[in-house]
C-alpha cells in the first residue's frame, strides 16, 4: 500500500523548485518598508478627500454577486451563508466583508483576513478582516507557496497553526516579493503640496476674516511726548473701541497724525484654482475614476465620458478577478466544513455606469432589430 502511494505521489505534478537566488531580507511582508508605506498611504487617504472618495466609489461600484449550483440544497445553503455570515462589529453578509477586504487591499496594498469555523462544526462561523500589519508572510522553500506568521509591532512571531484559514491577497507585488503596493503610492508629493495649499489658504482666510490693525502715531515738529506713555494710551483706547463684548459700538478718537492700516491688506490672496486643478488631475489619473463621479464638472464631451466609464469598468473587472478567488475559497471552506463538495459558480452582476433609461432604450432597439431581421429572413430578403 505504501509503495502504491509513493508511486502515485511521484506521478503527481510537483511544484518546481526555485532555482534563482532571492534576498532573505525582502521575504518578510511585515518589514519596515511596507509598514512605513501603509502608514503613509493611510495618511494620504485621510488628508485628501478626493482620494478617499475615489476609493469609496471603486469599492461600491464593484457590484453584487450571486452563487449558483446544480444542487438546490447547496445553493440555498451558500446563499444563506452569504447573507448571514458574521464579519465582525455586529455586521453580517459576505458582500460587506468583500467591501472591507477590497478597501484594505486598495489602501494598504495587502489584504489579510481570517476564517473562523463555527463552534458546532457546521461550517464557518465568521470571516474577519485583520490589520495588514498583524500578519507576516514569507515565501515557502519551494518558492511557490507562502508561510504565515503572527506579527507584533512589525516583527514576525510564531508561525500560524492553520494557514488554510488565512486569506491573503497582495496587490501588484514586485518580482520576488510577497507584499503588494497601494494604489495611493506615488501621490506622496501631490498630497504634500495639496495639504500645503489648503493650510496656507486657511491661514490667509483666517487673517482676512479676523482683521489685524496697525495703529501708527507720528508726532509733529517740535512736539515733545513720552513714546511709551502714548503707545500704552492708544493701545488701551483702541482695544476699548474694538471690543464688541459690551454690545455697543464706540469710536476711536485720536489727536495728531495717526495712521490705521489693516495688516496684510496690501498682499492679495493667491488664486489656487489652477494648481488645485492640476493636483486633482494627477490624483484622478492615478486612481482611474472619472471626474464626473466625484462631482467635478470639468469640460468634457459625452463620448469622452463614455470612454472614461469603459476604462473604469475594466478596472472594476480587474478588482473582481482578485476578489473571486477569495470568495470561492470562503465558500468552498464552508461547504467542506458543512460536509458537502458539490460544485458551484460565482456570478457577478454586469457593471454599468450608464443611465437606466439609456439601457432600456438600447434593449428596446435591439429587440426591434431582431424582430425586423426575423421578418426579412422569412420574406427571403436576408439569406
Amino acid at each position: 500500500m505504501m509503495e502504491t502511494l509513493t508511486r502515485l505521489w511521484r506521478r503527481a505534478p510537483q511544484p518546481a523548485v526555485l532555482q534563482l537566488a532571492r534576498s532573505r531580507d525582502s521575504d518578510w511582508a511585515a518589514s519596515a518598508l511596507p509598514q512605513a508605506r501603509r502608514r503613509l498611504c493611510r495618511e494620504i487617504r485621510r488628508k485628501v478627500p478626493v482620494a478617499d472618495a475615489a476609493l469609496d466609489k471603486i469599492v461600491r461600484l464593484t457590484g453584487e454577486f450571486i452563487v449558483q449550483s446544480d444542487d438546490a440544497l447547496v445553493e440555498e445553503e451558500l446563499r444563506r451563508f452569504c447573507r448571514e455570515i458574521a464579519i465582525g462589529a455586529g455586521r453580517q453578509g459576505l458582500r460587506g466583508f468583500l467591501e472591507q477586504y477590497l478597501n484594505s487591499l486598495l489602501t494598504d496594498g495587502t489584504a489579510v483576513a481570517e476564517m473562523i469555523p463555527a463552534a458546532d462544526g457546521s461550517g464557518l462561523g465568521a470571516v474577519l478582516l485583520c490589520p495588514a500589519e498583524s500578519l507576516a508572510a514569507r515565501r515557502a522553500e519551494n518558492g511557490v507557496g507562502l508561510r504565515f506568521y503572527a506579527a507584533r509591532d512589525g516583527l514576525p512571531g510564531e508561525e500560524v497553526r492553520w494557514p488554510e484559514l488565512i486569506l491573503y491577497t497582495p496587490l501588484d507585488p514586485d518580482a520576488g516579493e510577497v507584499w503588494g503596493h497601494s494604489v495611493l503610492e506615488g501621490l506622496e508629493a501631490v498630497s504634500r503640496v495639496w495639504e500645503q495649499i489648503l493650510r496656507s489658504t486657511a491661514q490667509n482666510f483666517e487673517r482676512a476674516g479676523s482683521l489685524r490693525y496697525a495703529v501708527t502715531y507720528r508726532p509733529g515738529e517740535g512736539e515733545r511726548i513720552n513714546p511709551r506713555e502714548v503707545a500704552e494710551t492708544m493701545a488701551r483706547e483702541w482695544r476699548a473701541a474694538m471690543d464688541g463684548s459690551s454690545g455697543s459700538v464706540s469710536d476711536f478718537v485720536a489727536v495728531g497724525n495717526v495712521e490705521i492700516r489693516v495688516i496684510g491688506a496690501d498682499s492679495p490672496i493667491l488664486d489656487t484654482e489652477v494648481p488645485v486643478r492640476q493636483l486633482l488631475e494627477q490624483i484622478i489619473a492615478k486612481l482611474g475614476v472619472p471626474p464626473f463621479l466625484l462631482g467635478l464638472h470639468w469640460s468634457t464631451t459625452e463620448r469622452m465620458s463614455k470612454q472614461q466609464a469603459d476604462l473604469l469598468t475594466s478596472e472594476l473587472e480587474r478588482y473582481r478577478s482578485l476578489l473571486t478567488p477569495v470568495l470561492r475559497r470562503i465558500l468552498d471552506t464552508h461547504l467542506r466544513l458543512w460536509g458537502h463538495t458539490a460544485p458551484f459558480a460565482v456570478e457577478w452582476q454586469d457593471i454599468s455606469l450608464q443611465d437606466t433609461a439609456e439601457l432600456a432604450q438600447a434593449r428596446y432597439d435591439n429587440a426591434r432589430a431582431a424582430v425586423l431581421e426575423e421578418q426579412l429572413t422569412e420574406k427571403g430578403e436576408i439569406v
